[in-house]
């Protein structure tokens, strides 16, 4: 009953405004305050504001409410711990399972004649990726140089 009234009176002082901007010679801008006033009538003429106050002030729709974000955060929760854990344990699964085919030695394949011959001992010749650690001071003696070489 309240809402309803303010709702009503916010609309005739927007209107009552845009009937002084009006006779000001300013009718794009009385128009659009005119537009603006009447929201609020039409929203208590439909029955928008009795719905809302009734929502406002029911016990069962915050209730509801708060059921409603329980459940947001549990799925959120759930969401959160499964990214953590890295998938469901069927993806994990399949991920161990990709992991051993990949660790796996293929079968040697038929030399064709598109694959290059690299030669004996090619492979054997390369430096390993990871080169093995020496003192701690070596590791820090590289960024030494470069950095006395740009003057730092």
């Amino acid at each position: 009953m309240i809402a309803e009234t303010v709702c009503s009176a916010v609309a005739a002082a927007g209107l009552g405004i845009a009937a002084v901007t009006a006779y000001r010679k300013r009718f794009l801008s009385a128009a659009r305050i005119a537009a603006y006033s009447l929201v609020p009538l039409g929203l208590v003429m439909t029955g928008v504001v009795q719905w809302l106050a009734d929502t406002a002030f029911s016990v069962t729709a915050w209730a509801g409410f708060a059921v409603l974000g329980l459940s947001w955060l549990l799925f959120a929760t759930t969401r959160a711990v499964e990214r953590r854990r890295g998938g469901t344990r069927k993806e994990r699964r399949e991920a161990r399972a990709a992991e051993r085919r990949a660790a796996a030695p293929a079968a040697p394949a038929a030399p064709t004649a598109s694959a290059p011959s690299l030669g004996p001992g090619t492979r054997a010749s390369t430096r390993p990726a990871t080169a093995p650690r020496g003192d701690s001071a070596d590791d820090f003696s590289d960024i030494e140089a470069i950095l006395k070489k740009h003057g730092i």
